[in-house]
C-alpha cells in the first residue's frame, strides 16, 4: 500500500528493494538541506574513499599486469581477507555502521522478513565504503584478464561482487547480533572482553605478517594464501586465479563456499533484526515500569569509590560523567578499543617482530623511539572523546537549561574520563618497560604519554565543541547516520595530528637531555600535560559558552 503526500491511499504496491533505496537517497538528500558542514564532510568521504579506491586498486592489479602469477595469488588471497576481517571489526570497534535506516523504524509495517533484509542490504550497498571496496577490488578483475584472459576476468568479477555482498551482509548480522546482546550488563561485560580478545589478535597479526615480509619468506607467504583461499575470507576473491591455472573445477566449490556463508549470516541476522525490532518496545515498556523509588539517591549518584567528590554540581557532574563512561555501551567499546592499542602498538613498534621471543641483547629500541611511539599512544587516548557531546544526544538540553558553565562542564567530563584513562597510562608504561626490559625508562614511558594525553585532550575539547555531530537514536550501539563515521574519523586525524605536535618538546628532551632525563621526565610530561589540559580547558570552555545552542542542535538526532 502506498501512501500520497496528502496522506491518502493511493493504491497497492509490493515493496521491493528499489523503495529503500529511494528512501535512503531522500532521507540523505533531506539531512544536507541547510547544512553546509554534512556536504562538506560527505565530498570528503567520498575523496577519502576514491583514495583508498584507488590504491587498492593499483594494489591488486599490478601484479597481473606484471605477469607475476605468486604475488597475484598472494595479494588476492590477503587483501580480500582483511577487507572481510575489515568489514566484521571496523564497525564494532571504530567506525559503526551507517544506520540511515534503522530497522527499529520498521517494527510497526507489514513487512515480511525477506522483503526487510533484502531493502536493508540494497540500502546499504549505497554509500561510500561499499562503493570504494568495489572499485579497490576491481583490480582484481584486470589481474584475472591478463593472467588467464576474458574468461578468468569474468568469474574474477563475479567473485568480487560475491565479496562485497559477503562483506555487507557479515558487518550487517555481527552489529546487529552484538546490539541484542548487549541490551543485557552481564553480556554487555562478555561482549566488551570478547571484543577485546579480538582486536588484540589484530597486534600478533600484524607482528606476524611483518616477520615474514621482513624475511621475504614468500613460499611459505604463498602457502599461506592457498589456505586462505579455500576459506571464506578469500574464496571469491580467488575465483579468477583458479581459471587462470586451469583449475576450472575450484569456481563452484568456491562459490559453493560464499553462497553457504552468505545464507548463514543471513539466517543469523534476521532472527537477531527481528529480536532488535521487538526488544525496542520491550525495553521501552521496562523502563517504562521501574518504579520511581531511590532514582534521586544520593548514594547511587556518588558509589564508594567516587566518596571524595563534594556533594555539589560539579561533583554531580563528575560522578555521572564517571557513570557514563562504564555503563554506555559507546563510551565503554572506545575504552576498550584504547586499552588493547595502548599495549599492542608500541610493543609491536618498539620490540620488532622477534622481540617478545628473543633474549635482551637483542632488543634495539631507543628511548626517542620509545617515546614517539608513547606520543601516538597518549594522543589515541586523547581523542577518544572526541564527539563527547553527540553521545549525550537530546539530554544534553538539561545542562543547558540550568546554565552549566562551559568550563565547569568540560573539567567535570575530563576528570570523569581521567579516573579510567590515568590507570590505563600507568598500565601501558609499565608493561612496556617490562617487554623492553628497562625498568629504569618507566619515567619516559609516562611522562610522554601524560604530555601527549594532556596536548590531545585539549585539542580534542575544540574539536567536541566545534564539530560535534549527532548519532542515531537506535537500539544498535554501533550505529552511525550517514557520513558520521567520516566525520568521526577526520576529527579523529585532526587532534592527532595537532596534540602529536604540540607534544614533540618532550621527544625533543628526550634525544637531548640523554640520562638525566629518566629522571625529569615523569614530573615534566605531568606538568607538561597539566599545564596543556588546563589552558585547554580555559579556552574551550568559553567558547562552550557562546555555542551551547548551536550545539545542542548539532548533535540532536533529526526524526
Amino acid at each position: 500500500m502506498a501512501l500520497s503526500a496528502e496522506g491518502g491511499v493511493t493504491g497497492i504496491h509490493p515493496v521491493s528493494a528499489r523503495h529503500f533505496v529511494r528512501l535512503k537517497l531522500r532521507m540523505m538528500a533531506n539531512s544536507f538541506r541547510g547544512q553546509g558542514w554534512r556536504i562538506a564532510i560527505f565530498l570528503s568521504g567520498i575523496l577519502i574513499g576514491g583514495w583508498f579506491a584507488a590504491s587498492g586498486f593499483l594494489l591488486l592489479a599490478l601484479p597481473g599486469l606484471a605477469g607475476n602469477r605468486q604475488m597475484a595469488g598472494i595479494t588476492a588471497a590477503f587483501v580480500g581477507a582483511l577487507l572481510v576481517i575489515g568489514w566484521l571489526l571496523l564497525p564494532l570497534i571504530f567506525f559503526g555502521v551507517d544506520e540511515t535506516l534503522d530497522p527499529a523504524r520498521f517494527a510497526l509495517l507489514p513487512l515480511s522478513r525477506r522483503t526487510l533484509l533484502t531493502g536493508l542490504i540494497a540500502a546499504a550497498l549505497i554509500g561510500v565504503p561499499a562503493a570504494a571496496a568495489l572499485l579497490a577490488t576491481s583490480g582484481l578483475v584486470l589481474t584475472g584478464w591478463a593472467l588467464g584472459g576474458w574468461g578468468a576476468g569474468l568469474v574474477t568479477g563475479l567473485g568480487v561482487l560475491a565479496g562485497l555482498l559477503l562483506c555487507v551482509i557479515a558487518s550487517r548480522a555481527v552489529t546487529s547480533a552484538f546490539s541484542n546482546m548487549l541490551r543485557s550488563r552481564k553480556v554487555r561485560d562478555l561482549a566488551a572482553i570478547l571484543l577485546a580478545v579480538c582486536a588484540a589478535l589484530l597486534g600478533p597479526l600484524q607482528i606476524a605478517v611483518l616477520s615474514a615480509v621482513g624475511r621475504a619468506d614468500w613460499d611459505r607467504l604463498a602457502g599461506i594464501a592457498g589456505v586462505l583461499s579455500w576459506t571464506p575470507l578469500a574464496a571469491p576473491y580467488t575465483m579468477g586465479l583458479d581459471v587462470a591455472d586451469g583449475r576450472g573445477w575450484a569456481v563452484p566449490v568456491k562459490l559453493l563456499i560464499t553462497a553457504g556463508t552468505i545464507a548463514a549470516l543471513l539466517r543469523w541476522w534476521s532472527v537477531s533484526l527481528e529480536a532488535a525490532m521487538l526488544g525496542t518496545a520491550s525495553t521501552d515498556r521496562a523502563a517504562r515500569a521501574q518504579p520511581a523509588a531511590g532514582r534521586g539517591s544520593s548514594a547511587q549518584l556518588f558509589p564508594w569509590i567516587l566518596g571524595w567528590l563534594p556533594r555539589d554540581r560539579y561533583g554531580a557532574l563528575v560522578a555521572r560523567e564517571a557513570r557514563y563512561w562504564w555503563r554506555d555501551t559507546r563510551r565503554r567499546a572506545s575504552l576498550i578499543t584504547f586499552a588493547v592499542v595502548g599495549i599492542f602498538v608500541p610493543v609491536s613498534v618498539n620490540i620488532g617482530s622477534q622481540g617478545l621471543f628473543t633474549g635482551p641483547t637483542e632488543l634495539d629500541a631507543s628511548p626517542v623511539l620509545v617515546s614517539l611511539s608513547m606520543l601516538f599512544v597518549g594522543v589515541v587516548a586523547a581523542v577518544t572523546p572526541a564527539n563527547q557531546f553527540g553521545w549525550d544526544g537530546s539530554a544534553y538540553a538539561a545542562n543547558v537549561i540550568a546554565g552549566v558553565p562551559g568550563r565547569l562542564e568540560l573539567r567535570a567530563r575530563v576528570v570523569a574520563f581521567t579516573l579510567y584513562v590515568g590507570p590505563m597510562l600507568l598500565v601501558i608504561a609499565a608493561v612496556l618497560a617490562f617487554f623492553l626490559r628497562e625498568p629504569e625508562w618507566i619515567g619516559v614511558l609516562a611522562g610522554s604519554l601524560f604530555a601527549a594525553y594532556g596536548s590531545g585532550l585539549a585539542v580534542t575539547l575544540y574539536v567536541s565543541i566545534l564539530s560535534p555531530y549527532a548519532l542515531p537514536e537506535s537500539t544498535n550501539p554501533f550505529a552511525m547516520n550517514s557520513g558520521a563515521g567520516v566525520a568521526k574519523s577526520a576529527q579523529v586525524l585532526l587532534a592527532m595530528l595537532v596534540g602529536s605536535v604540540l607534544a614533540l618538546p618532550m621527544v625533543l628532551a628526550t634525544a637531548l637531555l640523554g640520562g638525566v632525563w629518566l629522571w625529569l621526565a615523569l614530573p615534566v610530561g605531568l606538568a607538561y600535560g597539566l599545564g596543556a589540559l588546563a589552558l585547554g580547558i580555559h579556552l574551550a570552555g568559553g567558547v562552550l559558552d557562546r555555542r551551547m545552542p548551536e550545539l545542542l542542535v548539532a548533535i540532536t538526532p533529526r526524526r
